[in-house]
């Protein structure tokens, strides 16, 4: 088949439409459940005029949810699609992992609410030599402004978590080290196997500087990763010869698996600037190019900051408009979510919501708005499909049909 040469999915970390069918079963706390939360709907409300999104807009973004400054207009060049999560969660992993293929019916635990037992952190001061503050759930910079000039004066590390299920670790490059960060994180990956503590991710967080006003993250974090829990569709590319180039934290998300390249970014803006010197290189020929864009997630929708959201939404908008320049016919753009993060609602966690799904390609010539589909892995699915390869009998995902009338 091959119709298209090349697919670039684009994943706006957290851009939920919507909450989904099953959002009354996924909670905040014990008094609060995801049932009308929509991070898209609720940010453009943020602004007065609504967003200023015109090249989501002509691709049939109105046609998902109700959006302020969104239309329902004519889209002859690509397909608008709501999807349903299949998979128990609603955290980075389990997205991105059902995306390729994989259903994950037990979900990542987290430890947003409570924080890490003291039983782990015992343990870990006890293998590590260190002994550990924070831990409780915050924005990397926020804790290093509280924490920072405690941890360089008793020499104690940072331990902090997220929404997601993750363990992470900050500590000064210049008095503590890179080498001895990476042994602390080492030991915490080894701990965090077990049952009772597992984690999908451990991540160090190196910093520099000497107060609250000086501190800076550097860009030597690293992350110590699981494997995904079965094969996916980066693994069947990647082994049948074709080129599956991520940008951004796919490379961590996947643990390497079924990567051939993969570029580091700080910002969505990078991230966007990256995948376009990919569009425009003469070195991808063909194959799959993953993208995320995790800002919308860490920066604004965990800060509850919907208006820097919504201004997010809009820079993402242009920097399409200029991947676009550079997109030949037989190339396919998908554009979606791995969960949703409404910046207006109660908690500071993600909210299982629907995402969208935007199909574009001007080879597409009957465009128009399909019905909601169950799973992220029709994505995977259909690109598999594209270039006439199956799935693992593991694998989940429909084809998208309408991509190959």
């Amino acid at each position: 088949m091959k119709k298209y040469r090349r697919v670039f999915v684009i994943v706006l970390d957290s851009l939920g439409i919507g909450n989904a069918k099953d959002a009354h079963l996924f909670r905040q706390n014990k008094e609060i459940d995801d049932v009308g939360s929509n991070t898209f709907k609720h940010i453009s409300e943020a602004f007065e005029n609504g967003l200023n999104i015109p090249n989501l807009n002509k691709m049939g973004i109105g046609d998902l949810t109700e959006i302020k400054g969104a239309e329902i207009l004519e889209h002859k060049n690509s397909f608008s699609i709501a999807l349903n999560e299949a998979s128990n969660g609603k955290d980075t992993m389990t997205g991105h992992w059902e995306m390729m293929g994989i259903l994950t019916k037990k979900p990542f635990q987290t430890f947003t609410e409570t924080g890490f037992p003291k039983e782990l952190i015992d343990e870990l001061e006890k293998e590590s030599g260190y002994k550990f503050i924070g831990n409780y759930a915050a924005s990397g910079t926020e804790i290093l402004k509280d924490l920072g000039e405690q941890s360089l004066k008793d020499n104690s590390l940072i331990l902090y978590t997220s929404s997601d299920s993750v363990l992470q670790i900050c500590a000064s490059e210049e008095t503590v080290g890179l080498k001895e960060l990476y042994r602390v994180c080492e030991i915490a990956r080894k701990l965090c196997m077990k049952d009772e503590w597992f984690v999908g991710r451990i991540i160090a967080r190196p910093f520099v500087g000497k107060t609250k006003d000086t501190f800076k993250r550097t860009t030597n974090r690293h992350d110590y990763a699981i494997s995904p829990s079965g094969i996916t569709a980066m693994d069947i590319l990647k082994e049948n010869g074709y080129q599956v180039n991520c940008v951004g934290k796919i490379y961590d998300i996947f643990n390497g698996d079924g990567v051939t390249s993969t570029v580091k970014i700080v910002s969505n803006i990078d991230g966007m600037n990256k995948t376009i010197d990919l569009a425009k290189s003469k070195d991808f020929d063909q194959g799959f190019c993953f993208v995320n864009l995790v800002e919308f997630d860490s920066e604004y929708g965990h800060r509850r900051n919907p208006v820097g959201y919504g201004k997010a939404i809009e820079d993402f908008d242009k920097k399409l408009g200029e991947l676009l320049e550079f997109i030949n016919e037989d190339d396919l753009i998908m554009i979606t979510a791995d969960h949703g993060n409404d910046p207006t609602w109660r908690g500071s966690d993600h909210t299982r919501e629907k995402v969208p799904l935007i199909c574009y390609s001007k080879s597409i010539k009957n465009g128009r708005n399909l019905k909601d589909r169950d799973s992220f892995a029709d994505i995977g699915d259909s690109i598999l499909t594209n270039f006439n390869l199956k799935k693992d009998d593991s694998m989940i995902g429909k084809t998208i049909d309408e991509l190959f009338e």
